[in-house]
């Protein structure tokens, strides 16, 4: 088995468990377990994986609304995420940010953030945090194609190149935004592009193997923790859901949808681990030890307290 099957495999472990987690949030929101938005990873979980491995425990990750497959793979428990998806105090966020707002200071997952594109500029407050105490700290954001044309995006970036920060900008362009395809909101169809208007390094690439995911965003990093330079990253992946639960993505045709699907990159971790050794009794083991964990997480969820009104007040304004 080659050398690289134990680290391919941990990846592809950690996709799956997103994977499951999201498809039995979907299910416990039809169910009305699960208020308010719920914005799915499924179908990007390469991009998640694939760069957050390249992280260390001072590292900094900040992420859109679209942030459970972020947040499990900073190492977050699915307990504590589902948990925050069903409004309990248990949750990552005590039930009272729910699906939009994970967050886990102890990870350094500084969110989930709902305002598209401001939550970049929050991104290179962190990497001059770490710069100001000259620690080789960097910090990693993610975001949707979409915040690109937002004014936060263009004043953090123009900051992060002026002061020099250690801060990695990952473009995660799903083509849609919220529904509307990319050849009708943007007359420059690479984001990355970007980068150029503030002398900024930049890559772009498809997320359909998390193995080079790891190894590009690696290279982003590693600028960044050395010498304290900026990149931009354009990861192009694709969503199978829609924009949220709400969302019954008719803007693109089911055959469009399954074709994409052909390029998923679980599917090609799983090829890849097959040609590497991995046999089937290798993958049900996998998915059981992963099926205990959802339903372990669901009954949590399903058995922790609400918030009471004391922790309420105390984050209430009057």
């Amino acid at each position: 088995m080659a050398a690289n099957a134990d680290e391919l495999l941990g990846l592809h472990r950690q996709m799956l468990l997103i994977r499951r987690f999201e498809e039995a949030s979907a299910k416990a929101y039809s169910q009305g377990k699960i208020g308010g938005f719920l914005h799915l990873y499924i179908g990007q979980e390469a991009s998640a994986v694939g760069a957050i491995a390249n992280l260390g425990e001072g590292d900094s990750v900040v992420g859109t609304y679209r942030d459970h497959g972020i947040a499990l793979a900073r190492g977050m428990t699915a307990r504590a995420c589902m948990a925050e998806l069903y409004g309990k105090v248990t949750g990552c966020s005590k039930g009272l940010g729910g699906s939009m707002h994970f967050f886990d200071a102890e990870k350094r997952m500084l969110g989930g953030d709902g305002i598209v594109g401001g939550h970049v500029a929050i991104a290179a407050g962190a990497a001059f945090a770490s710069k100001y105490r000259g620690l080789k700290e960097v910090t990693v954001c993610f975001l949707g194609e979409g915040s690109v044309s937002i004014g936060g995006f263009h004043e953090a970036l123009s900051l992060a190149a002026l002061w020099s920060l250690p801060l990695v900008v990952i473009v995660e362009n799903n083509e849609y935004s919220m529904g509307t395809p990319l050849e009708r909101t943007m007359s420059v169809h690479d984001t990355s592009q970007k980068a150029h208007g503030y002398g900024m390094a930049s890559d772009r690439f498809t997320s359909g193997d998390v193995l080079e995911v790891k190894r590009r965003v690696g290279e982003a990093v590693a600028r960044a923790r050395e010498t304290s330079k900026p990149t931009l990253i354009e990861v192009r992946t694709y969503r199978y859901r829609g924009h949220s639960m709400s969302d019954p993505g008719k803007y693109r045709t089911a055959d469009e949808v399954e074709e994409r699907k052909k390029t998923d990159p679980i599917l090609r971790a799983e090829t890849d681990l097959r040609t590497l050794g991995l046999v089937d009794a290798d993958f049900a083991r996998i998915e059981a030890e992963i099926e205990f964990e959802i339903e372990d997480c669901l009954r949590f969820a399903e058995e922790s307290a609400e918030p009471g009104e004391e922790l309420i007040e105390a984050f209430t304004y009057a």
